[in-house]
């Protein structure tokens, strides 16, 4: 994994993390439109481009200085999937928070400020997971229809309360994430894995947007098949959690020197 060249650090309250593959036509804008959404808040971008084959990181780099060190770019030297590009950019975050968004830019930017404020309004009581909720569709029918399916299955499978796991959008706290257990795949389950470890998944609508450039690198075989197989997987970690008991009692230590 390679990142950008070192650049002055800015104080960010939140993390916005973009995975990125073969986005070079959308992935400028979409940085451009988080910026615009977020000018009044303390943020970073981090886009995480997965060994794309386009001009997407080279966009990238060239567009750098422009953003006064709020940009930062992290390359991976082999391309690994959808789940690696979120860990590697909460694995970098500066901020308490991270936010995620596809870089295909179906997901839009204005509704970041919303979900970071309804993870303050969830402070405290309990981890939580903000999940965006996609209103009106603006997919093609075969992504429609493998996405009702596979929602359908894993809500029943998982009980992860969560009408729309697959949407891009969601915010919470880096912490949080960095106890979560890691695979492939796993960007798809976060609710039912914030869940099993003892928080709460809460979603919010959000707006959707048609896709202007490029081809979904998801359909029915890599979408719906390989989501409900995983499912089994989830399910095996669900039944397996345990959480620490709280009456620990320290018994000995070592002597002071």
């Amino acid at each position: 994994m390679n990142s950008s060249p070192a650049t002055p650090a800015v104080t960010a309250d939140f993390s916005v993390v973009i995975p990125c593959y073969n986005e070079a036509d959308n992935i400028l804008v979409l940085v451009e439109e988080v910026v615009a959404a977020c000018r009044d808040l303390a943020f970073e971008i981090l886009v995480v481009d997965d060994a794309s084959t386009d001009e997407s990181a080279s966009r990238i780099r060239r567009a750098l200085p422009t953003f006064g060190g709020r940009l930062r770019l992290i390359q991976h030297r082999r391309n690994a999937g959808q789940s690696a590009g979120v860990c590697s950019g909460v694995d970098a975050a500066r901020g308490r928070i991270v936010v995620t968004l596809d870089g295909d830019g179906q997901n839009d930017p204005a509704d970041i400020p919303a979900l970071v404020a309804a993870l303050g309004e969830h402070a405290g009581r309990y981890p939580v997971i903000i999940c965006g909720h996609r209103q009106r569709r603006r997919d093609t029918w075969v992504r429609r229809l493998s996405s009702r399916i596979a929602n359908g299955v894993r809500a029943r499978a998982l009980g992860d309360a969560t009408p729309d796991t697959g949407c891009g959008l969601k915010a919470f706290e880096r912490s949080l994430f960095m106890q979560l257990p890691r695979f492939n795949h796993m960007h798809r389950f976060l609710p039912a894995l914030v869940r099993r470890s003892g928080g709460e998944a809460v979603s919010v609508p959000v707006n959707h947007r048609p896709r202007l450039h490029g081809q979904s690198k998801y359909g029915i075989g890599n979408r719906l098949w390989v989501g409900i197989v995983d499912i089994f997987g989830v399910m095996w970690l669900q039944r397996r959690a345990f959480r620490p008991t709280s009456t620990i009692e320290l018994v000995a230590e070592s002597p002071e020197t």
